[in-house]
This record gives structure tokens, C-alpha cells and sequence, in this order.
């Protein structure tokens, strides 16, 4: 399959600007990414903050991240320094608390912290200790320790082949003078599926880069809540969740970037982690817009309304809907179409829609009625199948006894229809109807 990168920011003057990142699979638009350059997402950013109070009833904390409104910090989510002792390194891998969220925080204290989601309405930032800085091949996670590598890898010999030559490679790569003296702790390394067959050199470059970030927040000491790494904005998402596939070219239009060289900063990005993509990181020279060619601003349209058509030969269509506790996806037959093919073929556009719809939170399919057992279980296995890539981790969990397909979404910052509202509030922004309650 062919598949390209279009990456852009928008006007002002077309409404919100903002910055887009589009995955082209043989000229279909497959996955989109979508940031407002005014207020980019904070999922991923990890800030210095402040513990503002515990809760106990909650057995949370609520930490200050310098936004105005304070993040939630759930106790399972709290790490601390093990080998506290006089003499230990203050470097060593970081633990669970035992017992409640007071016996390891107190208000006032400086933590660091990573923005697991945004602020949604009433609800401020989710937050956690147990920072991951994810990469194309790699994920550090430098307060753990260990190399793991993951398991959809598959089984048999040749995959545990590829398990230990990929073991030995980030082992080797692993720069372990990072905490600053030969023989140190460096962390923990998540290896993904991706890094399968990929060239030592490549994950070497990649290890360094994120142990360099780590560096980065790990000396900026005490102070005021302040962000220590930004979160990455929707071209850097793109190139670390899509590039770990072969991608034919990357294309850059940022004319209307207000005087923010976008190109300029994606070049950096692939300089110092991603060389190997240089060679298809192009900017787009002037002329029409990119994401005029193929209509993609027309294929982007299209996923604000309700109704999605089928493809191929099943007659049928798709309505999707959004209420304030989830998503509604109601699958319509042809006249004359039959159910299971009907189904069938609206599994992969359901899989399709989510991503590029950025829809989170719980989602529930009702599909046209299937009286066989068969057949049901065939369509929950293609659900399950189709939605098995999808970066938003999404979960499949059966049908329930009135033929209704439960899902869960993770959610991955604002909906499309939030991004592209010209009047949607911030993230975080209390709106006239939600809670003033925290």
C-alpha cells in the first residue's frame, strides 16, 4: 500500500487556525490528526508542578501545572524514589506508595508530572508520575527499569529471534551514562511492534533522543509550576505514530504558518531522531493548497455529519451520533442488502470513523440484527480485528442481549467537531451548562 503524509496549518482567516496532519492509504484519507495552534493539546507534556491539596476521600491530589485550573492526580498513579537511604542514588528506579496518597505527598510539594488527557468541561487535566516518552520504535519510561519488548510481536522461533536481537540491540544502544556517570540507572524501554527488522542505528538514534529529553527535565530542579517537555503538536504525532511503517513521501505546506517554519521544525525533529525519513520530508513549493489536491478539506468535511455511506457492494450506511455520556454508531441496510454483509462491510468504516473522528470515551454499535450465534460472533471478531492497530487503544466487549456492540475509546485530547467548532470552548473552559464543582 502507498501511503503519504500531508502536513499543513491552516489560515486564520478559514476560522480556527490550525495545525493538520492527514495519512494518505493508497489516496484514502486513513487517520487525521488536528491541533488549534492557539491552544494546542497538553496530552504528553511533562510539567513541574505543584501539589495544591490531597484529597483523601478521592485518594487523589490536585497538583497546579501553571494552566489556571489544577490537574487531578489519582494515587495509582503516584511514583517515589525507592532507596532512600543515606548514600543511595537518587536515580534509582521509582515505586507505587503503600498506603494512601498523604503518606507519599504533602501539599506544597514539587512533583513531575505527564498530562495523561486533557481538560474536558468541569474536569481538569489527568495527571501521572509514571512519565513515558514514546518514539516511533521505543517508549522510555525513565522511572522504571528493564527492556520489554512488545508481545504483538507474535510467537515461534523466528519471532523470538527478533525478541532477543531487539533485546540486545536497545541494551546496547541505551546510552546508561545518561543519569551522568557510567554505570547508572537508565530507565526503563518499552521496544514496539514496529521496531521489528528495523536497523540497530535507527533505534540507537531514537534511545539517545529520548534520553536526551529526559536530561532535559530531570536538571530543571525546583520552581514555579512551568512545562519542562511541550507536548508534541499534531505533525510530530503523526511522524512518530505513522512512520514506523514505510511511508512514500511527507508533505509540507506551511504558508500560512505565521511566520512559524514548520518544515524548518519538522527537519529538526527527523535530524536529531528520524534521519532515515529526511529523504521523503518535503515542502510543498507554492501553488494550490496540499490539502486541496485529492479534496482532503472535502474528505475532512464530510466527517462533521451524521450519515456515512457504505462502500462496495453492501447497500447500507452509517449514523453516527454524540450525546454528553457517549457515542451512538446505528448501522442502516439497502433495501434488498443482506445483514451480515451489511455488517461486515460496516466494520472497517466503523474502525475508520473513531480514528479519524477522534471519538473517546464509550461507544456503542447497533448493528442490523443477526438471529444466528455464528454470525455474531464472526462480526465481534472483525470489530476486534479492525479496531487492533488503532493508536486510541480502543476495546471491544461483546454483544449485549439486545444486539447492541459496547466499546470503549481511549480519548486522545478534543473530537474533530470540538477542534473545528469556532465557538467550542478550551479545554478546561467551564461552559454555561457544565458544574462550577471540581
Amino acid at each position: 500500500m502507498a501511503r503519504e503524509l500531508h502536513i499543513d496549518v491552516t489560515s486564520p482567516a478559514q476560522g480556527p487556525a490550525l495545525r493538520r496532519a492527514a495519512v494518505l492509504t493508497d489516496g484514502v484519507l486513513s487517520d487525521l490528526y488536528i491541533d488549534r495552534v492557539e491552544r494546542p493539546t497538553l496530552a504528553g507534556a511533562v510539567i513541574r508542578g505543584r501539589v495544591t491539596r490531597i484529597v483523601a476521600g478521592m485518594n487523589a491530589a490536585f497538583v497546579d501545572i501553571g494552566t489556571g485550573r489544577d490537574g487531578l492526580l489519582p494515587a495509582a498513579d503516584v511514583r517515589v524514589p525507592q532507596g532512600r537511604d543515606k548514600g543511595a542514588p537518587k536515580d534509582r528506579p521509582a515505586a507505587r506508595p503503600q498506603g494512601p496518597i498523604g503518606t507519599a505527598l504533602r501539599a506544597g510539594q514539587t512533583i513531575i508530572v505527564q498530562v495523561k488527557a486533557d481538560p474536558v468541561g468541569a474536569k481538569g487535566a489527568l495527571l501521572s508520575m509514571d512519565v513515558a516518552l514514546p518514539g516511533r520504535f521505543l517508549v522510555h519510561t525513565p522511572l522504571a527499569a528493564g527492556i520489554h519488548v512488545s508481545k504483538r510481536l507474535g510467537q515461534g522461533a523466528s519471532a523470538a529471534a527478533e525478541r532477543a536481537r531487539l533485546t540486545t540491540v536497545v541494551r546496547d544502544a541505551v546510552p546508561i551514562s545518561s543519569q551522568g556517570r557510567a554505570g547508572g540507572w537508565a530507565g526503563g524501554w518499552i521496544v514496539r511492534a514496529a521496531a521489528a527488522a528495523v536497523p540497530a542505528d535507527w533505534l540507537a538514534q531514537e534511545a539517545e533522543a529520548l534520553a536526551m529529553d529526559w536530561r532535559g527535565v530531570a536538571r530543571a530542579g525546583n520552581g514555579p509550576p512551568a512545562t519542562l517537555l511541550a507536548a508534541p503538536h499534531a505533525g510530530v504525532r503523526a511522524l512518530m505514530e505513522q512512520t514506523g511503517q514505510p511511508v512514500s513521501a511527507i508533505l509540507v505546506d506551511d504558508r500560512a504558518a505565521n511566520g512559524q517554519d514548520l518544515y524548518a521544525e519538522l527537519r529538526r525533529w527527523c535530524d536529531d531522531r528520524a534521519t532515515d525519513l529526511l529523504p521523503t520530508l518535503k515542502r510543498v513549493p507554492t501553488g494550490l493548497p496540499l490539502f486541496d489536491g485529492g479534496d482532503l478539506d472535502g474528505a475532512i468535511a464530510t466527517l462533521l455529519r451524521p450519515r456515512v455511506p457504505l462502500r462496495g457492494a453492501a447497500a447500507g450506511s452509517l449514523v453516527i451520533e454524540r450525546t454528553e455520556a457517549l457515542t451512538v454508531i446505528d448501522v442502516n441496510g439497502g433495501e434488498k442488502g443482506d445483514p451480515l454483509a451489511v455488517n461486515l462491510a460496516a466494520v472497517p468504516e466503523i474502525a475508520r470513523q473513531l480514528r479519524l473522528r477522534n471519538v473517546g470515551g464509550i461507544v456503542v454499535v447497533d448493528f442490523i440484527n443477526l438471529s444466528r450465534p455464528p454470525d455474531r460472533e464472526r462480526l465481534i471478531l472483525a470489530l476486534t480485528g479492525a479496531v487492533a492497530d488503532d493508536p486510541g487503544n480502543t476495546q471491544v466487549y461483546g454483544m449485549s442481549r439486545l444486539g447492541l456492540v459496547e466499546m470503549t475509546r481511549q480519548r486522545r485530547g478534543p473530537s474533530l467537531l470540538d477542534l473545528v467548532a469556532a465557538d467550542a470552548p478550551a479545554p478546561g473552559v467551564l461552559s454555561d451548562d457544565d458544574d462550577a464543582v471540581m
